[in-house]
C-alpha cells in the first residue's frame, strides 16, 4: 500500500539564514517519527532580495521532496502562504510551517496522530508567548475580539498552523477570495476539529518581516472578511448618535425659550458638536470604505500572485 503524503507549506522571504534549517528539522521530524509517510515541502519565496532562493534551489536539487515557487514580486505573507497551499497535493497538509520555528515542528506527530484519530482539522493553540509583554497583549487581544466579532466558531489564540484533512483543502480551494484569511477559512468550512496547545517561540535568527503596519492590514482583513460586526456598529452607534442629537436640540430649545440659556454661550457647544458629528461621520466613512475596498479587490479578478519560476513540481 502506498504511503500517504503529508504537504507542509513553509512561506519565506530573506531568510537564507533559516532555511536550511528549517528543511532539515523538518525532514527529521518526518523520518525519524512518521517514517510510514512520505512527504512534501513547499517553499513559497516572496521574492527575497538575499540568497534564500539560491540555497532553496541547492537543497531542491538533492532532494525532490522539496518544490519551490517563487514570486515575481513580494505579495505579502498571506497570499503567498495561500498560494502554496493551493499548489499542495497531500492527503493531509500543513498549511503553514514558518521558517523560523516559531511554531514548533515537533508537534506535527502530534497533529498526525489526531488527524489519524478521525479530526479532518488540527490547530494549534499560541498558550504562551515568547515575546514582549505588550506585543503579546496586543495579540490576545485581537484574538479575542475577532473571536467575539466573528461568525464562525473560532477559538482565541489560533493562528495559522493548522493540519487539514484533504477533503478541508478542497473545500478551501473552492472559495475565491482575493484576500485570504487562512486561519478563519478552515473554520468556516467546518468538519471535526480539536485543539493542541503550545508554546509560540521566539525567533532564533534575523528579525520578522511582517511590521506592524502588516500585522494590521492582516488583522483588518480578517474582520472585514469574516465579520459583519462594524458595519452593524457603525449603523447602531448613528442611530444612537442622531437620536441623542434630536434630545439635545430638543431640550436647548426649551431652555432657550424659557430663558434659561443665553445663545451666544452655546457657540462651545455647537464647535464641539461638529467636531464630534464631523468625526463620527469619518468613521463610518472609512468602515464603509474598508468593505467597499473588500469588494473592488474582488471583483478585479486579480490573480492571487505571479509567480517567477517552480522548481521540483511536475
Amino acid at each position: 500500500m502506498a504511503k500517504k503524503l503529508i504537504s507542509i507549506i513553509t512561506p519565506c522571504y530573506n531568510e537564507q539564514a533559516s532555511v536550511a534549517e528549517c528543511y532539515e528539522t523538518i525532514k527529521k521530524v518526518i523520518e525519524t517519527e512518521l517514517s510510514h509517510y512520505t512527504y512534501e515541502h513547499i517553499f513559497c519565496d516572496n521574492c527575497s532580495t538575499d540568497n534564500t532562493v539560491k540555497v532553496l534551489k541547492e537543497i531542491a536539487a538533492k532532494d525532490p521532496r522539496v518544490k519551490i515557487i517563487v514570486n515575481s514580486r513580494n505579495f505579502g505573507i498571506l497570499k503567498n502562504t495561500y498560494n502554496g497551499v493551493l499548489n499542495a497535493s497531500g492527503d493531509a497538509t500543513i498549511l503553514f510551517m514558518p521558517v523560523d520555528l516559531q511554531d514548533p515542528p515537533e508537534l506535527i506527530p502530534t497533529f498526525i496522530k489526531h488527524w489519524e484519530e478521525g479530526y479532518e482539522i488540527v490547530y494549534g493553540i499560541r498558550g504562551k508567548r515568547e515575546e514582549n509583554f505588550f506585543m503579546a497583549m496586543a495579540r490576545k487581544a485581537y484574538y479575542r475580539l475577532l473571536s467575539a466579532l466573528t461568525y464562525v466558531d473560532y477559538p482565541p489564540d489560533v493562528g495559522d498552523y493548522q493540519l487539514v484533512d484533504r477533503k478541508v483543502l478542497d473545500s478551501m480551494k473552492r472559495i475565491d477570495d482575493a484576500q485570504p484569511f487562512m486561519r478563519l477559512m478552515t473554520f468556516d468550512c467546518g468538519f471535526k476539529s480539536i485543539g493542541v496547545r503550545y508554546t509560540w517561540r521566539a525567533r532564533k535568527v534575523g528579525k520578522s518581516a511582517n511590521r506592524i503596519l502588516h500585522l494590521f492590514d492582516q488583522g483588518l482583513n480578517g474582520i472585514i472578511g469574516f465579520s459583519g460586526a462594524p458595519v452593524r456598529l457603525a449603523l447602531v452607534l448613528g442611530l444612537f448618535t442622531s437620536i441623542a442629537s434630536i434630545i439635545y436640540a430638543i431640550s436647548v430649545l426649551f431652555l432657550t425659550l424659557s430663558g434659561r440659556v443665553n445663545s451666544q454661550a452655546g457657540t462651545p457647544t455647537i464647535i464641539i458638536a461638529l467636531f464630534f458629528f464631523g468625526g463620527v461621520q469619518m468613521f463610518f466613512l472609512g468602515v464603509l470604505g474598508e468593505y467597499i475596498l473588500a469588494i473592488y479587490n474582488q471583483v478585479r479578478r486579480k490573480p492571487l500572485v505571479i509567480e517567477r519560476e517552480r522548481i521540483n513540481f511536475e
